[in-house]
């Protein structure tokens, strides 16, 4: 959306987001300095950073108030489940809406007189129109220009291709649990600092975040950030499910890289964004897999 507005398809965005979990791949702060320098600051978009701290480092502090990241837990019993998903909000949304109060002058705790807005666009594609929401707050009002031009995923890719970004990485937290194999292979592989960092926390949250455990609240079963709910430097990673295998015959037969097969793994979506993130498990309040008391 950012290279249409900047080119003239779309009409020029007065401010680009970027909601900063403090804990994205070197890649995606790579590329984002190069889109800034490349695309943005040549059509006089300024992009903003917002942050609400570093997902990271708030799990492992015992004083820091955390919001939950969907964590894969193991019971006692050996019940599967998932800690609840606070992260998006929390390092998302919540930082976006700021800005945008202040952008609109009116920062928190003020009040947003009546007709006053910004209107918002979120990159849902066709592939994925029913998760296209309007806004829960009055002050911001979703629009949708991807589906608005009929663009799938293949034509987004298809379009950063032809402007040389090609490359374009996935936006989402290097230890996010929604990453499919395809991802956490390509953090082994291409980049070994990043994996040792995701290992060690992995086996860090074994027992939940600090905090709760600091505080009496210590997880009775076990986190993981794998879906088989072992640690990660034993996790099955190298298995390539059969929607990998189909992802990349598409891909083939389609003569393009039309879809990225992490995020077909086991037929399902997954991934993180403002308005889009989503999972292939049900989460569970934590009470649900129990807590000790």
């Amino acid at each position: 959306m950012l290279a249409l507005s900047a080119r003239g398809v779309l009409p020029k965005a007065d401010y680009a987001l970027f909601a900063d979990t403090g804990w994205e791949p070197r890649s995606v702060y790579q590329h984002l300095d190069r889109l800034e320098r490349e695309i943005a600051q040549p059509a006089g978009i300024p992009i903003l950073r917002v942050s609400a701290g570093n997902i990271r480092n708030d799990a492992l502090d015992p004083h820091h108030r955390f919001a939950s990241m969907p964590l894969y837990i193991l019971n006692q019993d050996g019940r599967p489940g998932m800690t609840r998903r606070q992260c998006t909000g929390e390092y998302k949304i919540k930082p976006i809406k700021k800005k945008v109060r202040e952008i609109l002058g009116y920062p928190y705790p003020a009040r947003i007189p009546q007709g006053v807005h910004v209107e918002q666009w979120v990159g849902i594609s066709t592939d994925e129109f029913h998760r296209a929401k309007d806004s829960d707050v009055k002050y911001m009002r979703n629009r949708h220009p991807l589906i608005d031009l009929d663009w799938s995923r293949g034509d987004c890719v298809r379009y950063l291709t032809s402007l040389g970004l090609a490359d374009t990485p996935k936006s989402s937290c290097l230890g996010c649990p929604f990453h499919g194999n395809a991802q956490w292979r390509s953090i082994r592989d291409e980049s070994p600092e990043e994996w040792e960092d995701v290992v060690d926390f992995d086996a860090r949250i074994r027992k939940g975040n600090a905090r709760a455990t600091a505080t009496g609240n210590r997880l009775l079963g076990q986190a993981f950030l794998h879906r088989s709910r072992v640690p990660l430097s034993e996790a099955p990673i190298d298995h390539v499910t059969a929607a990998e295998w189909a992802a990349r015959q598409q891909e083939i037969n389609d003569g393009a890289k039309a879809a990225s097969v992490e995020e077909l793994e086991e037929g399902v979506a997954d991934g993180c964004s403002p308005w889009s993130c989503r999972g292939s498990e049900p989460e569970l309040a934590q009470d649900d897999f129990g807590l000790a008391s």
